[in-house]
């Protein structure tokens, strides 16, 4: 079927779909604004006006379809959002410089189940990464996973007492999980006595929603549960991680199960000292893991049944704390996932090796990987570094090269931010820092708020320090200097570490702690 080319009304992002889709609204994934699909291919076509007061809003019709649109270097993402009224009911209780050819697939993809009875599936992940890229933070690292929100309007400048604090929950266990924003709800989990469990609350008021039954078991090496769950709005559902491998899909509704899988019992995996870590990654109809081990390090699920489409094969790490991210390089559709031995990319279709580069970490290996057009960049702790690799294509063929290292960035947990081409985010070595991700170069460094976690929004950095006060810190994403504007203290500080990376959604700063979620207004 013929596609339809027009551009995005705000950013003038170039957009693709099937000409089938005329008429529906589509979401630009550079910058969330609403455009409708027009009848002809040129100019865009602006967004139908807002419904007026008084209509039911479960009958606004936000069916929400996009296809393949390419973003910066052949990203290429797919969106679905199932109208707001049709929600299906709940189910039944290397070396320097050295070049290395990508190796030939050697298996086809196995079929994927249907998704019967769980609501309309979302596209295939051959059509692009279906990302949700319409939600705010649906899962971790926003919808793209590269821990930047799309927020604009926010405030510039904060007082000595921080912006307005909106509500407070109490009662989420123990944990450094962050938190997923969609639909209303926000979505975290930790431990309790009975074991580790997932919490939803109402996003406007903080007001408990539901709680899960026993996701697995408690406790671990820094007890508490580290993985932040994902949300699929479209099919009502969210998919959530506990410490020891026990993955569930529950509804989004309700918190009731509707399957689960066991990382370790069911996939063969192992978990590293300190459990499993990472986020699940929802793209389209699977969910993406790394139970790690022989029987392949990472594994693509069915979102609908759990049942295995594909384990790495050629890819046979033991898993570390890295979560997986879809590669926005061109060329086949692949994710990227970091180990302590080894950086890969695998084919979206059967979890083929597409690339694969030897790359040493020490202890832990956590921050998530970021890509800027041709370069992939990776960061861990233990005095390893940062290390920077190109991904070039020629022939058909992908060949890599490192192209620097760098001590002067040594993150350790806490993560990075990739803002136009500046990598910023905390070192052991130095404090904060701005590294120029094109040749490593150090552009400032500044203690800051202490190690802690980052996330950007609206031009701007927000830092969290994981001791003391845990202070909260505003800073001009700009490699000309650190410029903080505003930093405060929030309440009820824990005295646990607080890893929880912070989380900007629909104009709020979400900041958890243990038993604790702290809700701020970032607009006023």
């Amino acid at each position: 079927m013929s596609d339809v080319t027009f551009s995005c009304t705000s950013c003038r992002q170039p957009i693709s779909a099937e000409a089938k889709f005329v008429g529906c609204q589509v979401i630009c994934p550079a910058c969330s604004a609403a455009v409708v699909v027009p009848g002809n291919s040129g100019g865009p076509t602006p967004a139908p006006a807002k419904s007026g007061a008084g209509m039911n809003p479960t009958a606004i019709a936000l069916s929400i379809l996009g296809t393949a649109v390419l973003i910066g270097g052949g990203f290429g993402a797919v969106m679905a959002l199932k109208n707001a009224g049709d929600k299906p009911k709940p189910p039944a209780s290397t070396s320097n410089n050295s070049s290395v050819s990508a190796p030939s697939p050697t298996s086809s993809n196995p079929s994927t189940p249907n998704n019967s009875g769980m609501g309309k599936p979302a596209p295939s992940s051959s059509g692009g990464f279906a990302l949700n890229s319409s939600n705010p933070w649906p899962q971790f690292r926003g919808a793209r996973r590269d821990n930047r929100s799309t927020e604009t309007g926010l405030l510039k400048q904060w007082s000595s007492n921080g912006p307005k604090l909106l509500w407070k929950a109490n009662g989420l266990g123990k944990g450094y999980s962050s938190v997923a924003v969609s639909g209303g709800l926000v979505i975290t989990m930790g431990d309790s006595s009975d074991g580790s469990l997932v919490h939803a609350v109402e996003e406007a008021t903080g007001n408990r929603v539901w709680t899960s039954s026993r996701v697995g078991g408690k406790g671990g090496n820094y007890d508490g549960t580290k993985s932040t769950p994902a949300i699929d709005l479209a099919n009502r559902r969210l998919y959530a991680l506990g410490q020891f491998g026990d993955l569930v899909c529950l509804n989004l509704e309700n918190g009731e199960e509707i399957w689960r899988q066991s990382l370790t019992g069911d996939l063969g995996g192992k978990f590293s000292q300190w459990n499993y870590a990472e986020s699940p990654l929802l793209d389209g109809n699977r969910v993406i893991v790394t139970p790690g081990g022989r029987q392949g390090t990472v594994a693509a699920l069915n979102a609908a049944n759990g049942s295995t489409v594909w384990r790495s094969r050629q890819f046979t790490d033991e898993a570390q704390y890295v979560s997986v991210i879809p590669s926005p390089l061109p060329g086949r559709k692949h994710y990227i996932q970091l180990t302590a031995q080894t950086l890969v990319g695998l084919d979206v279709e059967n979890g083929n090796l597409v690339w694969r580069i030897p790359r040493r970490g020490q202890t832990a290996v956590i921050p998530t990987p970021v890509v800027y057009n041709n370069i992939v960049f990776v960061t861990s702790g233990y005095k390893v570094g940062s290390h920077a690799f190109q991904i070039n294509s020629a022939g058909g063929r992908l060949t890599t090269r490192r192209l620097y290292e760098t001590k002067d960035l040594i993150n350790h947990h806490g993560g990075i931010v990739l803002v136009d081409k500046y990598v910023y985010g905390h070192s052991d070595r130095g404090g904060w820092k701005c590294i120029d991700i094109t040749n490593g170069s150090e552009m400032w460094g500044d203690r800051g708020v202490g190690k802690g976690a980052i996330t950007y929004a609206d031009g701007h950095l927000i830092t969290r320090s994981e001791t003391g006060n845990g202070s909260v810190a505003l800073i001009e994403a700009s490699p000309s200097g650190y410029r903080e504007k505003g930093r405060f203290d929030p309440p009820d500080r824990t005295r646990r570490n607080s890893w929880a990376h912070p989380v900007v959604a629909n104009g709020k700063l979400f900041l958890r702690d243990q038993d604790v979620l702290l809700c701020y207004d970032l607009k006023e």
